[in-house]
């Protein structure tokens, strides 16, 4: 995890929203894959900091577009593959969102991108990759850990690690300073 490598506090404590529900009326309203994560993000920091009183909360949420169409977590191992199948050959954007909340007021929030490009590759492949990540294919936007055996997908990849991983890290940092949570 990002904030575990900066050296500074924190718990987790997982927000339990429908993020289904909250994607589906971001996209009525006309909101694209930028607002689909800013609103997850800020709808997880929100509600923990009001059960957190006092507490500075960091929400962060991370969805994938290709082509107009959006990608959150695959239900299930065989939507990774078709998700996966789609994306092989193409480039994709990830839109990794961050906020930070105060007893339930955003006091920070970004959005920051990259883009990463899926080499071709054949269905054994993909078989084969899916049956050696098995149900961690589910856990991520993407259907990969780029830090893992994920990284076999790409043949470009353009944008920090950071982001890449679902933690647009530096700005945060920097909102951390300014609310003297961290050293400045």
């Amino acid at each position: 995890m990002a904030l575990e490598q900066t050296g500074a506090p924190f718990l987790i404590h997982p927000a339990e929203i429908d993020e289904r529900a909250v994607e589906a009326e971001v996209v009525a309203a006309g909101g694209d894959a930028d607002a689909i994560a800013a609103r997850l993000a800020g709808d997880k920091a929100k509600r923990v900091s009001l059960a957190r009183p006092g507490a500075l909360v960091l929400g962060a949420d991370q969805v994938a577009s290709c082509e107009g169409r959006r990608f959150g977590k695959p239900a299930h191992v065989a939507a990774a593959g078709e998700q996966l199948r789609f994306l092989s050959g193409r480039t994709h954007r990830l839109h990794s969102a961050v906020a930070l909340a105060r007893d339930g007021a955003i006091i920070f929030e970004t959005v920051a991108h990259a883009d990463l490009t899926m080499r071709a590759f054949s269905d054994d492949f993909l078989a084969r990759y899916l049956e050696l990540v098995a149900e961690e294919a589910t856990t991520s936007a993407g259907a990969y850990q780029i830090e893992g055996l994920g990284v076999h997908l790409f043949e470009r990849i353009i944008g920090d690690h950071w982001t890449i991983i679902g933690m647009p890290l530096l700005p945060v940092l920097e909102a951390l300073r300014r609310e003297g949570a961290i050293l400045s």
